[in-house]
């Protein structure tokens, strides 16, 4: 099976270091979430334990791991089992009603890095997934030791229409968090958090093109009795721009910390090239590292 070739250079460890007010909020974007995974554990490495987290997607799958505070286990993960079937393909979808074999994700012995259960409840944290709700369009926040299993609710917010199936989260048919919300900045803010880091899977200057988009008759077939749900699909795009222009001043403001990708991503959401996604992991990794000074000085304003 294809792996990333410096897949054992990724760094290992336990994160350390006293917890900070403040949140962290993770787009998703399926495989281009290795620029968060870098991201991520180039804050845990070097001590930067936020309290909260709120991931939509593939944030809430890297997002669970910084909250176990397990340096390196996320994209150990996605650059050892890209190739796998059991992950990604068939069998996966046989099993699980979608692209992605969650069950193999949350299964510790598969995974070969047990999770961090004790870390992953420690009660001064907190770890919010964001899912949409297929009835009504708008995000669903399923919040770790509330909701009443959070693997299932990560599930629903990693489930991307289409090609996958409603998963159901407390009673509720839901689907990718990003069909409603694509950067969970209002919960943060909602909560009253002063500080917040947004991590970016796409650079500062990308937009997307509103126009009509892929699969748009698939989906009003399949969603026909959804049609709240359909509407957020339709509105996705121009949310979306908006929302980034809307970061973009707030982060000018200082009211927030943006970490986005130093140049274009030309990663794809299903891409196969283990190298590519390594040069993305490190590429998050780099662009942390080289302004830890910054992110530390706006933590501690």
């Amino acid at each position: 099976m294809k792996k990333y070739s410096g897949i054992d250079e990724l760094p290992f460890g336990q994160a350390e270091g006293d917890i900070i007010k403040g949140c962290l909020v993770l787009e998703g974007g399926a495989f281009r979430g290795l620029y968060t995974g870098g991201v991520l554990d180039a804050l845990m490495v070097h001590g930067i334990q936020l309290e909260c987290v709120a991931g939509v997607s593939a944030g809430a799958l890297n997002g669970y791991n910084y909250i176990s505070g397990q340096i390196g286990r996320a994209s150990r993960f996605n650059l050892g089992h890209r190739h796998d079937p059991d992950y990604v393909g068939l069998p996966a979808f046989r099993r699980n009603h979608g692209l992605f074999g969650f069950d193999i994700v949350f299964d510790d012995e598969r995974n070969g890095e047990p999770l961090n259960k004790e870390k992953f409840m420690d009660p001064g944290r907190r770890f919010i997934a964001v899912a949409t709700d297929c009835r009504t369009g708008k995000p669903v926040y399923f919040e770790n030791g509330k909701c009443g299993d959070i693997f299932a609710a990560i599930q629903a917010s990693a489930s991307m229409p289409v090609i996958s199936k409603m998963v159901e989260a407390d009673g509720i048919p839901c689907l990718d968090g990003g069909c409603s919300v694509a950067i969970p900045l209002d919960f943060a803010i909602g909560e009253g958090y002063e500080k917040i880091i947004v991590v970016k899977t796409r650079d500062d200057l990308y937009r997307k093109n509103v126009k009509t988009g892929s699969f748009d008759k698939l989906k009003k077939l399949l969603y026909r009795k959804y049609p709240e749900l359909l509407k957020a699909l339709f509105s996705s795009a121009s949310r979306y721009n908006e929302l980034c222009e809307r970061i973009q001043k707030l982060r000018a403001e200082g009211r927030i910390y943006v970490i986005s990708p130093s140049s274009p991503v030309t990663v794809s959401r299903l891409e196969r090239d283990m190298e590519k996604l390594g040069a993305l992991y490190h590429q998050g990794y780099n662009d942390t590292v080289g302004q830890l000074e910054k992110i530390r000085e706006y933590l501690a304003g």
